[in-house]
């Protein structure tokens, strides 16, 4: 079990990345996961890179950015590649982003077509560069459901692409998450693990109100206490892969005790199953 903290859990918190990596290697993470505004940003301090990570027993497992599918294909493959640099410099070889900025079932195949197209050439090109798109399963894009998710990897045909399984928004979308990952294990890279205490609160996830700074957290709870029983999903997942690559993905208050207790939790689950099995 390879367990990454999210820088994008302290976007509203005065913690350097130093400061950063210093609390996940002491509270027994294996990883950070990047934001690609924050990766951004740490440009212009080049020293900042996966050897200086590695100082502390640590690795980027994934860049996560929102590459921009309805531009030009000069302005998103010139994006892409950008992120693609960025990635190299942090030692990560995969890509987080979203299918499209709409739901699947408010996008005509016109623009399905499209997106795909677009996703194809993204992959052409970081297969090239021996990195992977990994495109996460979330509401109002091309992924919000399970069939939906396993059109477009079909359509799409390409070793490049992978899938970022948010475990909340497959159970949102009305599909069990140990009956989706069975169809989509294949495909799966990264795990997203975060929860919520009652379906009313949902809408707390939305982007224009989780980014904000003024936006409720009303209904965000920590990993083993909300409506998606992860007991149950991390039994029966982590013996369907190899390693087990996952974001504690925490977006409310209290982030630095909120996420060592998730962590400390998930560790006894994966060291109950390793004595069962």
């Amino acid at each position: 079990m390879n367990l990454s903290i999210c820088t994008i859990s302290f976007r509203h918190y005065l913690h350097s990345i130093d400061q950063i990596a210093y609390w996940a290697q002491t509270h027994h993470f294996q990883g950070i996961e990047l934001w690609g505004i924050h990766a951004k940003n740490l440009a212009a301090q080049p020293h900042y890179n996966k050897e200086w990570l590695s100082a502390f027993d640590l690795e980027i497992s994934m860049l996560s950015d929102y590459l921009p599918l309805e531009a030009s294909v000069p302005d998103l493959m010139a994006e892409t590649m950008k992120v693609s640099a960025l990635a190299k410099h942090w030692g990560t070889n995969k890509i987080r982003t979203f299918a499209g900025k709409q739901g699947s079932k408010h996008t005509s195949d016109c623009e399905k077509k499209d997106i795909v197209n677009k996703l194809r050439m993204i992959c052409d090109y970081l297969y090239s560069q021996g990195q992977y798109l990994v495109v996460e399963t979330h509401p109002n894009t091309l992924t919000d459901q399970l069939s939906s998710t396993l059109e477009l990897l079909e359509h799409t045909n390409h070793p490049a692409l992978q899938i970022n399984f948010d475990v909340l928004h497959i159970w949102e979308s009305g599909i069990q998450p140990i009956k989706a990952i069975k169809e989509l294990q294949p495909f799966v890279s990264h795990f997203h693990l975060k929860n919520i205490s009652s379906e009313k609160y949902l809408n707390v996830f939305a982007p224009d109100n989780v980014y904000a700074a003024s936006g409720s957290r009303k209904g965000m709870v920590s990993l083993f206490d909300g409506v998606v029983n992860y007991q149950e999903f991390l039994t029966e997942v982590m013996p369907m892969f190899n390693d087990v690559h996952a974001s504690l993905e925490w977006f409310g208050p209290n982030v630095m005790d909120v996420l060592s207790q998730d962590c400390k939790e998930v560790r006894k689950v994966f060291e109950l199953n390793q004595v069962r099995s």
